[in-house]
This record gives structure tokens, C-alpha cells and sequence, in this order.
């Protein structure tokens, strides 16, 4: 056999060896998104809200550590919680991950303990808001901190050209994935008479299956995804102190940090309107539980090809300007919800329909475009940081959403207090010379970006 057909043979292994590895990598958007739709985004946050609701004394005051509470904001500040914690966790995380190589450990620790958080769900009943609080919290923390460790895999197991692509079509799948859990949900939360359950144990059900399902999944991207050395093992630092290293190693790349900055702004309007959409739907327009559920049930269809179609866009047009036009849309539509009539679903269905147009792509796009920005050696470290950023840096707004809330009792003035996150996003990502960031982190500069 001559030495071409060799390295032919040797290459086409390869190519098969990663193109394997991507689609186990897929399979752990495919597993923790249900927890993300179902449980954020849909059920938790009407279903903690009322429990809170039934706990509060007469002027609607929860009292968790002795503080005053209104129970409509105390969800959104449990979030704010789950993302202070997750910024405590991931940077010895990231750089442990870093030192020694070995990641599937690390992610199969968040996304176990994680996914048990979500199947104790089934236990939130009655006035047991404590309970809820704390275990959303956890369970928030680590998805945060497991999803580091995913999104940290992208440059290794693709190559740039591949990037957007392989991204897009992560998102994709847990687009897919989400959809079908809905799917299962809204069977039993509208038919939950049939089963012989209530409508409170159908959505305690709809919780802790989705625990189960993000555990059961997460084996196939932890039976697929291999293990690399890529830094030098060294001394560990903890806490802040690694954060702080993190931070000082990020100024020799100040773009890659400018870009941070912006995706810090924008992904926290994007983040909230996940986490808090459904509140808003239920206690300001006054639609019920199955409304909700077909309207995210909408978002997760119509993501899958506005992700793929973004994908195509980047192609055509640059990865940089497609995420800034998302932030237009993004922001156009935020400000439309804000005139939405009570009691009115249709229109709901209509800024549903655009969320989701514009949700997968802005999120997969920034992934790939920050992993070009990754210096060699350095992937969990600085996706450590993206994380944090993409949800670990995330409480500005549910705290602001729930400030807003508790001064004004309007979710109203809430939901349009999240417009100034995507308008200075936009500025801050326009002025970030992209090109340039990627050569400045070492690594080769796509054709079109």
C-alpha cells in the first residue's frame, strides 16, 4: 500500500473518528435541553410563583432568611442566586479541566447532580417555596457549570470552517429534544384527569421527568466525547483567586474580552426573556398553563430552522453581522411584547414565533464565534468565562426584571426594562474588529466571519 493511500486511509479515520465525536457532542444539548424548556422556562417559574404565592402572609410577602420578599419576584431571584453561585464554581472548574485534561468527569458530576436536582422536583408541593428555591438553585448552577464544560469541546472536535455548523446544529437537536418533551408535557398537563393525577402532581411529573431525561442522555456525549491534554499541568488556584487569573491571562487577548463584554450585555436580555417569559405570560396576560406550553412548544419548532437557517446566513454573510441583526430583532420584539393584550393569546403566538426565529442562531452563533476567539490550551478556562457570560454572568437581569417588578407590581415595565440589554449589546459587539480578534488569539482566520 503506497504512503498517499495511507494517509488517505489515516485521514478518512480521522474524519469519521470527529464526525462521531459530534454527534455524541450533540446528544448533550439533546439531554439538558428539556430542562431548560420544561422546567425554566415553562413550568417552574408559574408553578414556584404559586407555591410562593400560598406561603406569603396577607400583603404577599414570602420571608426566606428573615428578608421580605414579594412572592411574584421570588423566582426570579432564585435565579439571580443559581448564576452567583455557578460564577463561584467555574473557574477552578474550567481550570482544573484545563490541567488535567479529563473533562467527562467533571461533566458528569454537574450534569448528575444537576439532573437529581431537577428529578426532586416531585417532592415541591403544597407551601414548600424553601424547598423549590433552593433546588432550582442548584440544579441552575450546574447546568451552568456543565454546559462550560460542553461548549468547551466545540474547537476541539471542529474545525473552524466547521464551527458555525456544528454549533448551529447542536442547538438544533436540543431544539428538537425540547419540542418532543413538550410534546409528552402538554399531553399530560391537558389530560392529567385521564391519567388520575391533579394538574400540581402533572406538573411535579413534567418536572422530575425532565431531570430524568437530561441524566439518562447525558451518558451518550459522555460515552463519545474523548478526553485531551491540551495545557500543562501546574498548580491549582480556587475560587476567585482562579478567576482572577483567568481575567489577568484574558488581557494579553483584550478583544477576545471585548467580545465577553458585549455577549455578557446581550445574552443577559436573552436569558432573562427564557426564564421569565412564562411568568409574564401567566400573571400579566392571564394565559393559562396550555398556552404557555404550545407557545414555547412554537419557540422550540420554528428554532431548529432558525438556527440552521442563521447558520446559512453566517455563511453568506459573516458570523458577526448575523448576530447583530438577531440583536435587532431581538430587540424590536421584546418592545412589541410589551403592548401585548391580556387575555389574548394570538398575539402571544406571534412574539413566540419571532423569539424563536431569532433564539437558536443568535445563541449558536455566538458559541462558535467566541471559539474562534479561544487562544490553543486555554478551551475550559475561557469557556469557563463564556458561561458565565452566557448564564453564569446572567442575574443582572432577572434582578432587574424582579426589582422592577416589586417597585412597580407591573411585569409590564419589567419585560421592557430587558430592551436596554440588547441596544448595548449591539454597540458593544459593532465595535469589536472580529478578524482581528482571531488572529490576535492565534489561531487561523476564517474566510467569512
Amino acid at each position: 500500500m503506497g504512503t498517499d493511500t495511507v494517509r488517505a486511509a489515516a485521514a478518512g479515520d480521522a474524519a469519521a473518528a470527529r464526525r462521531r465525536e459530534q454527534r455524541g457532542w450533540y446528544f448533550y444539548d439533546w439531554a439538558c435541553s428539556a430542562y431548560s424548556t420544561s422546567v425554566l422556562t415553562v413550568f417552574l417559574g408559574p408553578y414556584l410563583t404559586s407555591v410562593a404565592e400560598a406561603a406569603a402572609d396577607p400583603d404577599g410577602y414570602v420571608h426566606p432568611l428573615g428578608l421580605p420578599v414579594r412572592a411574584g419576584s421570588f423566582f426570579a431571584y432564585c435565579v439571580s442566586a443559581s448564576v452567583v453561585l455557578a460564577v463561584l464554581v467555574l473557574p477552578p472548574v474550567g481550570a482544573a479541566a484545563d490541567r488535567t485534561g479529563r473533562r467527562k468527569p467533571l461533566l458528569a458530576a454537574a450534569a448528575y447532580l444537576g439532573s437529581g436536582a431537577t428529578a426532586g422536583m416531585f417532592l415541591l408541593d403544597g407551601d414548600r417555596y424553601l424547598l423549590g428555591g433552593l433546588l432550582l438553585i442548584v440544579a441552575n448552577a450546574s447546568v451552568v457549570v456543565s454546559m462550560a464544560l460542553y461548549n468547551s469541546y466545540l474547537p476541539q472536535i471542529a474545525a473552524p470552517e466547521e464551527r458555525d455548523a456544528v454549533s448551529s446544529r447542536g442547538w438544533a437537536f436540543g431544539y428538537v429534544a425540547a419540542a418532543l418533551v413538550l410534546v409528552a408535557d402538554l399531553v399530560l398537563f391537558t389530560r392529567h384527569a385521564a391519567f388520575g393525577v391533579s394538574q400540581a402532581a402533572a406538573v411535579r411529573i413534567c418536572l422530575a421527568s425532565a431531570g430524568l431525561w437530561w441524566g439518562a442522555f447525558t451518558v451518550v456525549p459522555l460515552r463519545r466525547l474523548r478526553d485531551r491534554r491540551t495545557a500543562p499541568a501546574g498548580p491549582a488556584a480556587h475560587g476567585w483567586r482562579q478567576l482572577a487569573a483567568t481575567l489577568r491571562e484574558m488581557r494579553r487577548t483584550p478583544l477576545t474580552l471585548a467580545f465577553l463584554l458585549a455577549y455578557l450585555v446581550y445574552n443577559d436580555g436573552i436569558q432573562t426573556v427564557i426564564s421569565q417569559a412564562s411568568v409574564y405570560g401567566s400573571e400579566e396576560l392571564g394565559l393559562g398553563q396550555s398556552t404557555l406550553i404550545l407557545a414555547v412548544l412554537l419557540v422550540q419548532v420554528l428554532a431548529v430552522g432558525g438556527a440552521l437557517g442563521m447558520g446559512r446566513l453566517a455563511r453568506r454573510y459573516g458570523t458577526k453581522r448575523t448576530v447583530l441583526g438577531s440583536l435587532v430583532a431581538w430587540t424590536l420584539t421584546l418592545a412589541a411584547g410589551y403592548f401585548l393584550p391580556a387575555g389574548a393569546p394570538a398575539g402571544f403566538f406571534v412574539l413566540a414565533a419571532a423569539i424563536g426565529l431569532v433564539l437558536g442562531g443568535s445563541q449558536a452563533l455566538s458559541r462558535s464565534l467566541f471559539s474562534h476567539l479561544v487562544p490553543p490550551g486555554k478551551e475550559t478556562e475561557y469557556f469557563a468565562a463564556y458561561e458565565m457570560s452566557d448564564r453564569g454572568m446572567s442575574w443582572l437581569g432577572p434582578l432587574l426584571f424582579g426589582l422592577t417588578y416589586q417597585m412597580t407590581g407591573s411585569y409590564r415595565d419589567a419585560i421592557v426594562s430587558l430592551v436596554a440589554f440588547f441596544a448595548a449589546g449591539f454597540a458593544l459587539l459593532a465595535r469589536v474588529p472580529v478578524r482581528r480578534a482571531v488572529a490576535d488569539a492565534g489561531n487561523p482566520v476564517p474566510e467569512r466571519i
